[in-house]
C-alpha cells in the first residue's frame, strides 16, 4: 500500500524536477538581457536631469568639435526636425490625434516671416513671433470645426487642409509669388547682430528646440498634462470626470501649430529662400515618421528619432547605392521589435517610483 502510494508522487516530482531543469537554461539566457535593459531604464529614470544636461552640453559643444559647414548643416537639420517632431508629438503622441498638416503650419510660419521681412523690413524677433501667432491662428481655425471628428476622418481633414495651404502658396502670386518662391529673405539678426555663420545658425535653432522642449515638458507635467493624458486614454471617461475635452483638444492643437510656426520662421531666415515644394504632404509624412520612430508621447524620442532618421542617411552617404536599403531595413527591424518607437511606451516617472519603492523594501528587509 505504501509503495503504491509513493510511486505516483515520485513520478510527478521527477517530472516537475525535469521540467524545472529544462527551463533553467532558457531563464539564464533571458535574464541577463532583461536585467541589462531594466537597469538601463532605471538608471535613466533616476538620473534623467543629469542625462538631459549631458546631452545639452554635447549639443552646445558640437560646433566646437565639428566646425565644418557640412556637419553643422546636418546638426541644424536634426534640430529643426526635432523641434517639429516635439511639437507634433504634443498633439499626436500625448493627445492621440493624428495630424497630417504639420507641414502646412511650417509653411504658414515660413511665409509669414518671409513676407514681413522682405516687404515690410521686420526684424527676426517680430517675424519669429508673427510666424508662431499666424500658424497658431490657423490651427485654431482648423480645430474649431474639425476636432469634434475622431479617428481617420480627422486625419483626412488635416490632410485636406495641408493640400489647401500648399495650393494657396502655389497659386496666390501676388502674396507668395507662387512657384517662383520668395528670395532674398534676410538672415537671422538680433539687435543689429547678423548671424550668418553656420555655427551661429546652429545655436539659434538649438535655443528654439530647448524652448519648445521646456514648454511641452511644462505642459505635460502640469494639471493640463494630466487632463491631456486622460483624454488620450479615454475621452468619454475624461468628459464624465468634468474635463472639457473639446477645449483641451483645441488648445493643444493651437499650441502645436504655433510651435511649428516658430520652426517655419527660422527655416525661412535660415534658407533665405522658400517655395511651396518645401511644405508638401511628403514633408508632413517625414515629420510624422520621425515622431513615430522616435516614440509616441516621448520628448526624448522625438529628438532621438530626428537624430536617427536625419543623420543616418548622411552617415551612409558613402554607401550611396545601398544606403536607402539599409535605411529601410533599420525601419522595418525597428517597427517589428519596438512598435511603440525608439523610446515610446516607457513611463520614466513610474519606473523611478517603482525603483525607489523596491530599494526602500530591500533596505527595510535588511
Amino acid at each position: 500500500m505504501v509503495e503504491n502510494n509513493q510511486n505516483p508522487i515520485d513520478k510527478s516530482s521527477q517530472q516537475n524536477l525535469s521540467e524545472a531543469i529544462s527551463k533553467t537554461p532558457v531563464r539564464s539566457k533571458e535574464k541577463p538581457v532583461k536585467k541589462f535593459f531594466t537597469s538601463l531604464l532605471v538608471f535613466w529614470a533616476k538620473h534623467q536631469t543629469a542625462i538631459s544636461l549631458a546631452f545639452l552640453a554635447f549639443a552646445i559643444l558640437f560646433p566646437v568639435f565639428f566646425n565644418q559647414q557640412y556637419f553643422l548643416s546636418i546638426g541644424v537639420n536634426v534640430m529643426l526636425y526635432a523641434t517639429l517632431s516635439v511639437s507634433l508629438n504634443l498633439i499626436t503622441g500625448f493627445m492621440g490625434i493624428t495630424s497630417l498638416s504639420h507641414a502646412a503650419f511650417l509653411g504658414i510660419g515660413a511665409y509669414t516671416a518671409a513676407i514681413l521681412s522682405t516687404r515690410f523690413g521686420a526684424n527676426f524677433p517680430v517675424t519669429f513671433l508673427a510666424g508662431a501667432a499666424m500658424a497658431g491662428l490657423f490651427g485654431l481655425l482648423l480645430g474649431l470645426p474639425s476636432l469634434r471628428i475622431k479617428g481617420r476622418f480627422l486625419a483626412i481633414v488635416t490632410l485636406g487642409f495641408g493640400e489647401i495651404a500648399r495650393m494657396i502658396e502655389l497659386n496666390w502670386m501676388s502674396l507668395t509669388r507662387g512657384p517662383q518662391g520668395i528670395a532674398g529673405i534676410p538672415k537671422v539678426s538680433l539687435f543689429g547682430w547678423i548671424m550668418n555663420t553656420p555655427a551661429q545658425k546652429y545655436y539659434v535653432i538649438l535655443v528654439i528646440l530647448v524652448l519648445v522642449v521646456l514648454a511641452v515638458a511644462a505642459i505635460m507635467n502640469s494639471r493640463v498634462g494630466r487632463a491631456i493624458s486622460a483624454i488620450r486614454d479615454d475621452d468619454v471617461a475624461a468628459a464624465a470626470m468634468g474635463i472639457n475635452v473639446f477645449g483641451y483638444k483645441l488648445m493643444v492643437f493651437t499650441i502645436s501649430a504655433a510651435f511649428a510656426g516658430l520652426a517655419g520662421a527660422f527655416y525661412a531666415h535660415y534658407m533665405s529662400f522658400i517655395d511651396p515644394n518645401a511644405f508638401s504632404f511628403a514633408q508632413s509624412i517625414l515629420i510624422l515618421s520621425v515622431t513615430i520612430f522616435g516614440g509616441m508621447a516621448s520628448i526624448a524620442g522625438s529628438i532621438f528619432g530626428a537624430l536617427t532618421l536625419l543623420a543616418l542617411p548622411e552617415l551612409l552617404r558613402f554607401l550611396i547605392d545601398y544606403r536607402l536599403i539599409i535605411y529601410g531595413f533599420v525601419l522595418v527591424i525597428m517597427m517589428v521589435f519596438q512598435p511603440n518607437g525608439l523610446l515610446g511606451g516607457f513611463n520614466l516617472k513610474h519606473i523611478k517610483q517603482q525603483a525607489l519603492f523596491r530599494e526602500s523594501q530591500e533596505r527595510s528587509e535588511s
